[in-house]
């Protein structure tokens, strides 16, 4: 017997076979017609309830870089990998399908954008929907100017990249820790670039100063009244130098960057 899912398959493609969805938005400043997110949703949402068709996404990789426009305009361009898993609801069938979304924006939709677009054109070829006078991805390349990098510290990149950790140990909260990843990116771009495996090890001391500061504060065991004042007291002494002698570190380590 045929796996329901892909009788749903055939159907959905089916009806989307004669019309498809028309390209009836406008980009003005490149002057193409495009379809919206929005515009294969609101046509593609009844027949996947119709034909009782799931599309569940699942993200397997993202990457996320510094670029600049021409006008000179800091982006972050967003690339994700992801499956989507097409189930049927009569018999849980699945059929899994992989596509890649890039965006780039200014803010923080890059990631959103790049989820819309891997949706789109995942839907676009799995039923083969019909796309009148459609642009070749080959027809038109962009132009971004080429991102300035800081160079290698004067110290060398062994002593910032210690420096750093430093820095990560001493943050007291996951914002602390975001915060010092914005500060320091171009310097993480250069050093994944030139020093990969202590990029690596930075990272993983990202990663683990991130479990240990989103661990529930019930999971610590606790300690004495008396204990738990001397030792609050001595903790946040502690971070305070860790933090003065890191900040102290990394700018001198960069201030000829």
């Amino acid at each position: 017997m045929i796996p329901r899912v892909y009788c749903a398959i055939n159907a959905v493609a089916a009806a989307l076979a004669r019309d498809g969805i028309p390209k009836e938005r406008l980009n003005t400043r490149d002057d193409y017609l495009y379809r919206s997110i929005d515009d294969v949703l609101n046509r593609l949402a009844p027949l996947l309830a119709e034909h009782r068709l799931c599309i569940l996404p699942r993200v397997l990789d993202r990457e996320a870089v510094d670029r600049l426009s021409e006008d000179n305009e800091m982006l972050i361009n967003v690339s994700v990998r992801v499956a989507f898993d097409l189930v049927s609801a009569e018999d849980g069938s699945v059929h899994t399908l992989e596509a890649v979304g890039e965006a780039l924006d200014a803010g923080d939709k890059g990631t959103a954008k790049a989820m819309q677009s891997a949706y789109k054109y995942a839907v676009l070829q799995a039923f083969c929907v019909p796309v009148p006078a459609a642009e070749d991805a080959d027809a038109r390349s962009h132009r971004l100017k080429a991102l300035s990098l800081p160079t290698e510290p004067e110290l060398g990149w062994p002593q910032w990249a210690q420096g750093f950790e430093e820095a990560i140990r001493a943050c007291s909260a996951l914002d602390d820790l975001s915060h010092l990843q914005d500060e320091n990116r171009p310097s993480l771009s250069s050093l994944s670039r030139e020093q990969p495996q202590l990029y690596r090890r930075v990272g993983e001391a990202i990663a683990t100063r991130k479990r240990e500061l989103a661990r529930p504060v019930s999971a610590i065991t606790p300690a004495r009244r008396g204990d738990r004042a001397s030792s609050g007291t001595k903790a946040k002494a502690s971070a305070k130098r860790g933090r003065s002698s890191s900040a102290a570190k990394l700018k001198g380590s960069t201030a000829h960057v």
